[in-house]
């Protein structure tokens, strides 16, 4: 396994890729709402990102993908292709799940959101994912292992009745968008790889609200659960430091996680 460590210089350009990328989700805020389409919310991005950040949306051409996002509505776990059909109605949950790239390095992250009449049991495995993906970024520092994330993932989904996908994974980033080494959102404390300053990855754990086995629709893209329950996902580039990690795409509202 060939683990990109990357240089000051390289880190100073994803710093740069995550904090443009962070001005997306911000500009999300406002425009995110029920009663329109995820092909508006991906032409919002797509055009942000061109001509206001003058960066690219990196996930556009890559494997063949013709969107700026991924928006994973209800059921669906990833990989969600927008549609003009697809309209946000009061009840409904989104991950939109953004990748860009500037002067060579690429930042990913997603983000849940919520619009105005979502159910109780839809927040809470909302905010259990938020928290699981937190607990997981807690345990990055030099000499950690890999597994020691996926525990402490795992644990808060199950603890709260929930399961973790285990198909799909986070990833190591940097020139390119899919990296060295796979981060697993289940595992065994001290098991796998060892964290090294200077190693950057995505953490983005997928909890289901009722079984974890997913099934892929005929577009050969959008993932959903098998049992047409509701899944969540949350996602950060994190970057590890000679004492701990940075989240290289940190949002404004949480400032106070790090």
């Amino acid at each position: 396994m060939q683990v990109n460590i990357k240089t000051p210089k390289e880190i100073a350009l994803m710093r740069e890729s995550g904090r443009l990328l962070a001005e997306v989700f911000h500009m999300l805020d406002d425009f995110v709402k029920e009663g329109i389409s995820t092909l508006e919310i991906n032409n919002q991005v797509d055009s942000f990102i061109r001509n206001k950040l003058h960066a690219r949306p990196a996930s556009v051409g890559q494997y063949g993908y013709q969107y700026a996002l991924n928006s994973s509505v209800n059921e669906v776990v990833c990989h969600g292709v927008p549609r003009n059909t697809a309209i946000l109605k009061s009840r409904d949950i989104i991950n939109l799940d953004i990748t860009l790239e500037k002067n060579g390095f690429i930042a990913d992250s997603s983000k849940m959101y919520l619009m105005s009449d979502v159910n109780p049991l839809a927040k809470r495995l909302v905010k259990t994912t938020y928290e699981a993906m937190w607990a997981g970024i807690k345990k990055v520092r030099p000499g950690a292992t890999l597994g020691d994330i996926g525990a402490a993932i795992q644990k808060i989904a199950e603890n709260n009745g929930y399961s973790v996908v285990k198909e799909f994974c986070g990833h190591g980033i940097g020139r390119e968008m899919h990296e060295e080494p796979q981060i697993l959102h289940f595992g065994k404390p001290g098991t796998g790889l060892c964290l090294q300053e200077g190693m950057t990855f995505t953490i983005e754990p997928m909890i289901n609200q009722g079984k974890a086995k997913t099934k892929t629709k005929k577009d050969n893209w959008t993932v959903i659960t098998a049992d047409k329950k509701l899944s969540s996902q949350w996602e950060h580039t994190i970057l590890v430091t000679q004492t701990g990690f940075e989240v290289l795409t940190l949002r404004q509202e949480e400032t106070n996680r790090v």
